[in-house]
């Protein structure tokens, strides 16, 4: 009996050390990196109140009909007087409002009359201030370890006056298709036996998401010492192999003999599709042997070197919760991850089979768009219209 998905996975964690590869980059090469530390709120911000837009700062009263503009405050200028009560300071969108003022009241509601302001549309207290600590608090975290740089974390960064930041360093991954079948983009099929080799450019699209470099080596044939050699010549320079086929029971499988040369620390899993994966390691590089099949190949991926990524990085669990929209009937012994679609209805997330086809673990297209992995447990023989399942986000790594 092959061990569980659950064993697996606590076996590989067991061998999963820090990854302790950080770099500095300029925020403004940092899109799409994974920060390395936590970025901490030295500061309130705003450090004090300030005005949204332009406008006459003065100190909120009811039944206030005019002011009296003393000054003009413009942004980037320090306050220079305190308004009494029925005074006002022009301000403009930036600057600091006034000691002992509370209200902006905007260009647009007033008429000017020499040093009379007239009050034509009143406003309510607070009115177009920003208050001390708005947009955040000294020692608020403001960006988690671990979290990728979108446009909105780099301009966090950017108001902090941080121009360099520590990421982390992307692991290098060397991908490995075999098989005498596929043949690489732009080469000629000689025959209707052969098909273009997909894995690789999938897994290397897969690597970048999860915060990878891919490699991608020569496409290998179904040949021992070819492979042996191309899986030496990998580990010499990548923090972790990735190998597609040769991990069955067939004549032509080699890949899962040359793992005996290393370190297995998984051979075979009750999970479904990939259900004949092996890891092993090579010192503190990882090798992880996924099926031939496309499917196959991204769901193991992601089920196994994708936990090693995200126990570097210190990612969160990828899994929800959804409602099954349609019925599913088991089709083997084992757990299975099964494509599904995700949509969103009255503020609920349903998982359905729309377009996905039945079949071998090799079509891929299943996975396109908005796309997911319910997750069937063993025990399970039916999931009902209705029931709330478990589902593994996969497109939106």
């Amino acid at each position: 009996m092959k061990m569980t998905y659950a064993q697996s996975l606590e076996i590989l964690k067991q061998h999963i050390k820090e990854w302790k590869g950080v770099e500095k980059v300029a925020i403004t090469q940092a899109l799409d990196r994974i920060i390395a530390v936590d970025i901490v709120a030295t500061q309130d911000y705003p450090a004090k109140q300030s005005a949204s837009m332009d406008g006459y700062a003065f100190a909120w009263s009811e039944n206030l009909h005019s002011l009296k503009l003393i000054d003009k405050l413009p942004a980037g200028s320090k306050a220079q007087c305190t308004p009494k009560r029925g005074e006002c300071v022009k301000s403009y969108t930036g600057s600091l409002i006034s000691p002992d003022c509370d209200t902006l009241i905007p260009i647009e509601n007033v008429e000017q009359n020499g040093d009379e302001i007239i009050i034509t549309k009143p406003v309510t207290k607070g009115f177009a201030v920003r208050k001390k600590g708005e947009s955040y608090q000294k020692g608020d975290i403001l960006i988690k370890k671990g979290s990728r740089l979108d446009f909105a974390q780099i301009a966090i960064l950017a108001g902090l006056g941080l121009f360099h930041i520590s990421v982390f360093l992307p692991p290098r991954v060397a991908i490995i298709s075999t098989g005498s079948e596929i043949k690489d983009l732009g080469e000629k099929l000689e025959n209707e036996a052969q098909i273009y080799a997909q894995n690789h450019i999938a897994l290397s699209a897969l690597v970048q998401k999860f915060g990878g470099q891919a490699v991608l080596c020569e496409l290998v044939k179904d040949d021992k010492t070819a492979i042996k050699t191309a899986m030496q010549n990998a580990l010499n320079t990548a923090d972790i192999l990735v190998t597609t086929g040769g991990v069955s029971v067939g004549d032509f499988d080699f890949v899962k003999e040359i793992l005996k040369e290393y370190e297995p620390i998984i051979n075979g899993v009750a999970i479904k599709p990939g259900r004949h994966i092996k890891v092993a390691k090579c010192g503190e590089k990882f090798i992880f042997a996924l099926p031939g099949f496309a499917y196959s190949a991204v769901v193991t991926f992601v089920l196994f070197a994708g936990v090693l990524f995200d126990t570097w990085f210190g990612q969160k669990s990828r899994y929800i919760k959804a409602i099954m929209d349609d019925e599913y009937k088991k089709v083997s012994p084992f757990l299975e991850f099964v494509a599904v679609n995700l949509e969103q209805k009255d503020a609920k997330i349903y998982a359905n089979f729309k377009g996905k086809k039945q079949g071998s673990s090799a079509i891929i297209n299943n996975l396109a768009q908005n796309s997911a992995l319910l997750v069937v447990p063993i025990e399970e023989k039916t999931i009902q219209k209705g029931q709330i399942v478990d589902v593994l986000m996969i497109n939106q790594i």
